[in-house]
């Protein structure tokens, strides 16, 4: 087995898989290095709720062998009233999705190594060479990318990883049979999205319904520990409990019950990143982070990232004389910005501003939804702040100073 290759990712997420498979369909070297067990992969890594949309499928030829339902529309809801968007999508079998990645990756001509647990770079000169997994156990690349998630242990030891834990969003979710899907009081779910901002529920956060089929969907909520969290929390109260709080007291649940087995939870953070790139190196995926911080939807962002990196991999390669310093890498931040994530800043400042306001202020959103244009939703959704302006009423005036406060005292 060599121990030398052009490429070494570290996770086998769709951010690391998408990167190895377009490495090794472009026919260089590369091994991926995944931390759980092949027959047991991807059960401590199933955690997403796996919501996506054409865009993603088509881009990167996802089957529909993964797919346990298709829907019509996204369903955004506030505690008295909902919004519906035409907009088609797709609830992938999490797991099943994760599994044909590698082994596309594989058929294309990636090595991956299971059972692999990464713990730090190598490195000569101050720049990284290689990898050091399972203890003692050593494999060297031209390039390395670390797509490992929150953990990130090459990112961080490389100084690239700026993760701060008060930025940490966490979310859980359960598979469940027996859901009202479209219940008298509610919005009609059958083949849709659902996100509903409800402080009551998911204080700081959001809860969702994604319909899977029949009576069935994906249940679940996420928050981060900010001060709307903090304002809004019930005392005593961890994220399992709002959860079942949700599940006991909404009738859409009334005769539903969790599959067996089917608990899924999972972090991510909700920042705008720092450094991407350094010295034959890359972060990618959650490692960055790349999840989009206003909807929570990670997976097509998460496989553009390895993409773009994948697609730098190859220009720094290349050349007859490889150059793959931090200047020749820094092409990837110029994609991850431009391509991945464009107007990461805005929208994240969409983010904080949405979960600051109060429940009565969803409510009037849901009614200023209804009433806006379609083209003025989706520039307000692509993070453009003329768009974003038309939303506001006068009455958020104290609400936008609170936020500006908030903002002068967090840079200080």
């Amino acid at each position: 087995m060599s121990d030398r290759f052009d490429v070494v990712v570290a996770g086998a997420g769709p951010a690391g898989a998408q990167c190895a498979r377009d490495l090794a369909q472009r026919g260089y070297d590369v091994v991926l290095l995944e931390l759980e067990s092949e027959d047991e992969f991807p059960r401590q890594s199933n955690k997403s709720t796996a919501g996506t949309f054409p865009s993603m499928m088509a881009a990167f030829g996802v089957p529909d062998d993964v797919v346990m339902n298709y829907t019509d529309d996204v369903v955004l809801e506030s505690p008295s009233d909902h919004y519906v968007q035409n907009q088609p999508g797709a609830v992938l079998e999490f797991a099943e999705f994760k599994q044909w990645l590698v082994a596309d990756a594989r058929e294309k001509g990636a090595e991956v190594w299971f059972d692999a647990r990464v713990s730090r770079p190598i490195t000569e000169d101050g720049k990284p060479v290689g990898v050091r997994y399972n203890g003692d156990e050593e494999v060297y690349g031209e390039i390395l990318v670390d797509a490992t998630g929150p953990a990130a242990p090459l990112a961080k030891d490389l100084g690239v990883s700026e993760l701060k834990r008060e930025k940490q969003a966490i979310g859980v979710e359960y598979e469940m049979e027996g859901v009202e899907i479209d219940h008298p009081d509610y919005a009609d779910l059958t083949d849709s999205m659902m996100l509903r901002l409800d402080h009551d529920l998911a204080p700081g956060g959001y809860s969702w319904i994604f319909h899977t089929g029949g009576d069935e969907a994906k249940v679940g909520i996420c928050y981060i520990q900010n001060e709307s969290h903090q304002r809004h929390a019930k005392e005593g109260m961890g994220i399992d409990d709002y959860l079942q709080y949700w599940l006991d007291s909404d009738p859409r649940f009334e005769n539903a019950e969790r599959l067996a087995g089917k608990v899924h939870r999972g972090s991510a953070h909700i920042q705008t990143p720092g450094e991407l790139s350094t010295d034959n190196f890359m972060a990618i995926g959650d490692t960055v982070p790349t999840i989009d911080p206003l909807w929570g939807e990670g997976i097509h962002k998460g496989m553009q990232s390895g993409r773009a990196a994948a697609t730098t991999a190859d220009r720094c390669l290349t050349p007859e004389d490889p150059d793959t310093s931090a200047s020749a890498m820094a092409v990837y931040n110029k994609l991850w910005h431009s391509e991945v994530a464009p107007r990461a800043r805005e929208r994240l400042l969409m983010t904080e501003l949405l979960y600051l306001a109060p429940n009565s202020r969803y409510d009037k959103l849901m009614a200023d939804l209804n009433e806006t244009d379609e083209d003025t939703l989706a520039k307000v959704n692509a993070g453009n702040l003329g768009a974003m302006r038309k939303l506001l009423r006068l009455t958020d005036v104290p609400l936008l100073a609170k936020f500006a406060r908030e903002r002068f005292a967090d840079s200080r």
